[in-house]
């Protein structure tokens, strides 16, 4: 076969062909989803760098009205290592557990996410952002309530 017939083959046999379409386990789902609020979260943060003055404030010992310290760094680590250590959770947890701390952690970040459109300069900016990150927060309930059970087997 010449290069222009190989193509030709590939081309046909790949648009032809039925995708094999295996079906996602819910640990995954989740931990994909808590995986993409993570990096949506960082992402926020970073491309907020350059909002107009942020760097600044930062300079200056200040994020939003809070002044950096170590104890400052501290509980922003704790909060934020919490969706980080979903994704091995949801993973490893006994699935009963996991369905329940998915539910009860993605509840309680929805005040806390929501938080982050006050008093910012880019308004529009973090609306969006937390329209996503909500919309996560929403899939992941909505995907931990509704996890499949399986009938007690009859032996």
């Amino acid at each position: 076969m010449r290069n222009n017939e190989k193509r030709e083959f590939l081309m046909t046999a790949h648009s032809t062909a039925t995708l094999d379409d295996q079906p996602t386990s819910v640990r995954a789902t989740l931990a994909a989803a808590w995986t993409s609020f993570v990096f949506l979260y960082a992402y926020v943060d970073i491309l907020g760098f350059y909002a107009p003055g942020r760097v600044d404030d930062i300079l200056d010992g200040r994020v939003f009205t809070f002044d950096i310290t170590q104890t400052w760094a501290v509980s922003v680590l704790s909060i934020l290592a919490v969706p980080i250590l979903m994704i091995v959770a949801t993973a490893t947890l006994p699935p009963r557990v996991s369905r329940v701390v998915n539910l009860v952690v993605a509840a309680l970040y929805v005040p806390f996410t929501a938080f982050n459109v006050v008093g910012d300069i880019w308004r529009t900016y973090h609306v969006l952002a937390v329209a996503l990150e909500l919309a996560l927060l929403a899939f992941i309930v909505r995907t931990a309530w509704m996890w499949p059970r399986t009938r007690p087997s009859s032996r």
